[in-house]
């Protein structure tokens, strides 16, 4: 295989300090170097059994011990770190492993491989990948009687092995030197691997009574690399509501057009207006600050109007999208305790039990009120066109979005005015959206992705496009639309802009689009998959943008702006970096932080988080844990159960959900992994991995099966 090497010299007192560990625990220099070996290689792959291989002289016949040639075998040595065991008592387990095998030593590794048949390919070597080996360099110059022999360095361009760590020992101490392939590992990976393994060494010297998963591997630079761009940036103004804002742009430039849908149109004069209308009504109804108000309703202008009115009314909206089933709109509406549904009277039909009569909220019924935009309004138009005094404040909600649970239950994440308003104060910088933007309002506004839609257009005093429901479905349609209303900003989720790719690639004319972005979320991106766009298009008219975020960190957490040069990188999905308000820490299953390259599961800090979860304060307290690099009272950390590793130019590559990790013969594979490779081929569009477990009899007679997982 394609290889190369890296060195690093160990101080002589600690190689003096390992020797005198290995002493005191009655084994050999060499079974202290596997066990700190075996720590830094769970450390990198998530695992705690493995097997690590080495080399042995195999001289232990006195009939040999003067015959020239070649004896040398390899012997399998199994790393077992289950339990985080202290360094001490894993090294009595190398130790009782290593004495085990040496004991068999004379059983050929060839003859071992034909009885275990293990799974073969060209790829690597059977049963064992990396290697561990011990020798002491003879110093200096050697002289035999008028023979002269001196080392001399030659470059390494083959390996053998994925990874063999030789730990030489001479007169200087102690030297590690990487053998690797090239293909697997870049050589800065394996330079920082070489900086972890002596900082675990000078760490187990020290104490070797720790647990193994309290070990320290980052050297000072590396961890200061990793924690050097976690500080937020305070933001450039005070936080404000989303409708003082609104407001803000609708008093400067009332005849501009604000929303459109299906051709119908308002302007900001008119949308404030009727917004302050329904807005007032509301407060009659008694929303004020902290109260909820689910809005039901289809894609049109009132949609725009019932979620400003509500806002402006001081309360948080709920989404209830009527596409979705009875039973889960039902529990939204009890788990939330809305006292008002804000909807249309042609969907009452769908909604849980509601009442129409005008009685306050607490007249003696449970049933919430259904406040009809098309059949009440003559009644909410004698309301004052004038913005209410709502008394909401930044802190105040704003909405409630419920997203799918574990348990099978919605849960819904609690997100202010101020976290919304500073998401788009801290990307300014990155996007400079303006008056002349062009919006499209695509995705449904239970998606947490439509309030980057929605406010991306009216923070802005820009246009926003509301798709209707048929158009959305339509790819055709929805492409007519992107031309006729020369839209600037679009967002999309990966899967539904391969449709559009596809559509305009069967074009023999494409239209004139007038994108300035184009802004991917909600799903894994594979950039390879935009090969055909990039075809077609220069990389900034539209710039492609691939933004990672979640619900409960207020829709985006990073960054990453794409180019053509993108599709080179053999990477599943690069996220790119934090947005600046916002932290971004990868930690291992120990909460660790994970060295650069390493997968863990991100972390994510700042102020962007949700304020929780609706009545379920169990539940935010495990996945909103204490930030332990603040010293701001009351920081938090998001833990978002996605697998990402820092990549070494300081951007997050995103591999997965950790709770899609599945194990096949021994090995944690990333099932998102396998489908982004597989996407990679120009002849497939989409991919699914699932684990498949056949039954395969053990053999002819005993009749027993056994499962044989295997991925299709």
């Amino acid at each position: 295989f394609r290889g190369a090497a890296a060195a690093r010299r160990l101080a002589p007192v600690l190689a003096d300090q390992l020797t005198a560990l290995s002493r005191q625990e009655n084994c050999s220099l060499f079974m202290v170097v596997l066990a700190a070996f075996d720590i830094l290689l769970a450390r990198y792959s998530g695992q705690e059994d493995f097997a690590v291989g080495t080399a042995i002289a195999n001289r232990n016949h006195a009939e040999i011990e003067n015959i020239i040639g070649f004896f040398v075998n390899s012997l399998v040595m199994r790393a077992d770190l289950s339990g985080n065991p202290t360094f001490r008592e894993l090294l009595e387990r190398v130790r009782e492993i290593s004495l085990g095998a040496y004991t068999h030593q004379d059983l050929p590794f060839e003859q071992l491989v034909d009885e275990l048949h293990p799974t073969r390919d060209l790829s690597g070597t059977p049963l064992i990948q990396v290697m561990l080996t011990l020798q002491n360099a003879p110093s200096g110059t050697v002289e035999a009687a008028s023979l002269q022999m001196s080392s001399i360095d030659t470059e390494i361009k083959t390996s053998k092995f994925d990874l063999t760590l030789f730990v030489i020992g001479d007169d200087d101490g102690l030297l590690l030197d990487v053998e690797y392939k090239s293909d697997l590992f870049e050589s800065a990976t394996i330079d920082r691997m070489l900086a972890n393994m002596e900082v675990l060494l000078k760490a187990i010297v020290a104490n070797p009574d720790q647990h193994i998963v309290d070990l320290p591997i980052l050297a000072e630079a590396e961890r200061a690399q990793l924690l050097s761009a976690q500080h937020p940036a305070p933001p450039a103004v005070a936080p404000q509501c989303l409708h003082e804002r609104f407001a803000t742009h609708a008093a400067a430039q009332p005849t501009a057009v604000a929303v459109v849908c299906d051709g119908k149109q308002l302007t900001y004069q008119e949308l404030n207006e009727r917004a302050n209308q329904l807005a007032h009504h509301l407060r009659s109804l008694g929303v004020g600050p902290e109260v909820c108000v689910g809005l039901s309703m289809e894609r049109s202008l009132d949609l725009i109007v019932g979620i400003l009115g509500i806002l402006k009314a001081g309360g948080a909206y709920v989404p209830l999208d009527p596409a979705y089933p009875r039973e889960r709109l039902s529990f939204i509406l009890d788990d939330c305790h809305a006292p008002i549904v804000v909807t249309q009277a042609t969907l009452l039909d769908r909604l849980p039990a509601t009442r129409r009569d005008q009685a306050s909220a607490d007249g003696g019924t449970a049933l919430p009120l259904a406040v009809c935009l098309d059949e009440d309004w003559p009644r909410i138009a004698e309301k004052s066109l004038l913005n209410p005094e709502a008394g909401a404040q930044p802190a105040n909600l704003a909405y409630i979005i419920f997203t799918s649970g574990s348990t099978g239950q919605p849960k819904g994440v609690l997100i202010p005015h101020e976290q919304v308003s500073r998401l788009f104060t801290s990307t300014d910088a990155w996007f400079h959206f303006g008056p002349t933007d062009v919006w499209t309002l695509f995705h449904s506004y239970a998606f947490d992705f439509s309030v980057w839609e929605l406010w991306g257009a009216l923070l802005y005093g820009g246009r926003l496009v509301v798709v209707p429901r048929l158009v959305a479905q339509s790819t055709d349609a929805f492409y007519d639309l992107l031309a006729s209303e020369q839209v600037t900003v679009l967002n999309q989720t990966p899967s539904a802009f391969r449709q559009l790719m596809q559509i305009e690639g069967e074009m023999a004319a494409p239209k004139n689009l007038a994108l300035r972005y184009v802004i991917f979320g909600g799903e894994a991106l594979n950039i390879q998959s935009l090969e055909q766009w990039y075809a077609r298009h220069p990389d900034d008219a539209p710039r492609l943008v691939n933004m990672y975020g979640i619900t409960e960190t207020t829709v985006h957490v990073t960054y990453h702006p794409l180019s053509r040069a993108d599709l080179s990188q053999p990477t599943s999905s690069v996220i790119g970096y934090p947005i600046p308000d916002l932290q971004a820490y990868v930690f291992d299953a120990a909460f660790n932080l994970a060295p650069i390259g390493v997968p863990g599961e991100l972390f994510v800090g700042g102020a962007g988080l949700a304020r929780g979860y609706l009545n379920r304060p169990d539940l935010a307290a495990e996945r909103f844990i204490p930030h332990p690099f603040s010293s701001e009272p009351g920081a938090r950390l998001y833990k978002t159960g996605d697998l990402v590793r820092w990549r070494a130019d300081g951007e997050l590559e995103y591999l997965g959900r950790i709770d899609h990790q599945v194990k096949v013969r021994g090995f944690r594979i990333e099932l998102g992994e396998i489908e982004a490779a597989l996407q990679q081929h120009p002849a497939v569009n989409e991919a699914v991995v699932i684990v498949r477990a056949d039954a395969i009899p053990t053999s002819a007679e005993d009749g027993e099966t056994h499962d044989h997982k295997r991925l299709v």
